[in-house]
């Protein structure tokens, strides 16, 4: 039996490190990083955003995604284009170049997905997704509003 203080965490820990690794295994094999994965995915969620608001998305440092940007734009995914109401700052946006990448990429995150939850029925899968956005909602509320979010 796990020991509940040590054994979901470091569970948890070493899930997501294990769906890391397949995933860029894969990734590579078209090309591209984790990381480059995960900014061309948030801007696609969020095109045109400033590159300071997107550091701070990817939680990375600033003088790290700028380097990850010229990668990218050096490749024709991504464009900066100058921010209109501030002449200092720079929003990013995805290139026509960029969408077969990203549509590769969704299919390679579908195929890990599957492998992670070969033999998982639905009604599992749903309790898992279920437990785990209960367990980020309890992470990521303030300790003063937890009992709101509860009920």
């Amino acid at each position: 039996m796990l020991d509940m203080s040590d054994g979901i965490g470091f569970l948890i820990g070493d899930v997501s490190r294990v769906m890391r690794r397949r995933f860029d295994e894969r990734a590579r094999a078209i090309g591209v990083t984790r990381p480059q994965w995960r900014a061309l995915v948030t801007l696609s969620r969020e095109e045109g955003v400033q590159q300071g608001a997107l550091a701070e998305r990817l939680e990375v440092e600033p003088i790290t995604l700028c380097r990850m940007i010229d990668r990218l734009a050096d490749a024709g995914l991504v464009e900066r284009r100058r921010d209109p109401g501030d002449r200092r700052a720079w929003n990013i946006y995805l290139t026509d170049r960029s969408r077969p990448l990203l549509a590769k990429l969704r299919v390679v995150a579908d195929e890990v997905f599957e492998l992670a939850l070969d033999g998982v029925d639905e009604h599992e899968r749903t309790m898992l997704t279920a437990t785990l956005e209960r367990i980020r909602t309890n992470l990521s509320c303030p300790p003063d509003t937890r009992e709101t979010a509860h009920g």
